[in-house]
């Protein structure tokens, strides 16, 4: 059993609420847009991270992570990228391998907005954990935790923070 903290669009900020619930995860995961190296510097102090860059991050993120970070996670094949769209929209970039080669849980930010839904097609579940940094249009400060056992997601919860 592995359990997850899902997060995007840090935008340079973290503080004290977050890292809380970084401490409670056996791995975090980041979605791109991560603004400073300090970010990810603060979450690797506490637990193994996986992140990809992100459309505002500069030179010296990009130089650290990738566009696209496939992996598996027990028996879950993942992606995550930044930007990724939606089932039935996604993104020109990630597009044809999506539909070549399906992961089972696919994982992008970009949008600030957090949703969650099942791609029926694809047999694949989509998951943005919204935005959890201070900068941007989102109301809501989110973030997403689960477990992964096995070839099972689970446990899915939302994390709020008002902005």
């Amino acid at each position: 059993m592995t359990k997850i903290l899902l997060l995007s669009d840090t935008h340079s900020y973290i503080d004290d609420d977050v890292l809380k619930y970084v401490k409670q995860a056996d791995e975090v995961w980041h979605a791109g847009d991560i603004g400073d190296l300090k970010v990810t510097d603060a979450i690797e102090a506490l637990k193994p991270l996986r992140a990809v860059y992100g459309n505002i991050d500069d030179a010296k993120v990009r130089q650290v992570f990738p566009e696209n970070n496939r992996f598996m996670c027990e028996g879950v094949d993942v992606w995550i990228t930044h930007i990724g769209g939606y089932p039935n929209r996604y993104n020109v970039l990630v597009r044809d391998e999506i539909y070549k080669n399906p992961p089972r849980l696919f994982i992008c930010g970009h949008s600030h907005i957090l949703k969650v839904m099942p791609d029926k097609k694809l047999k694949l579940l989509h998951m943005n954990p919204g935005a959890i940094g201070k900068y941007g249009f989102h109301k809501v400060r989110t973030m997403l935790r689960f477990t992964i056992e096995g070839t099972e997601i689970k446990d899915l919860e939302v994390i709020e923070f008002k902005k």
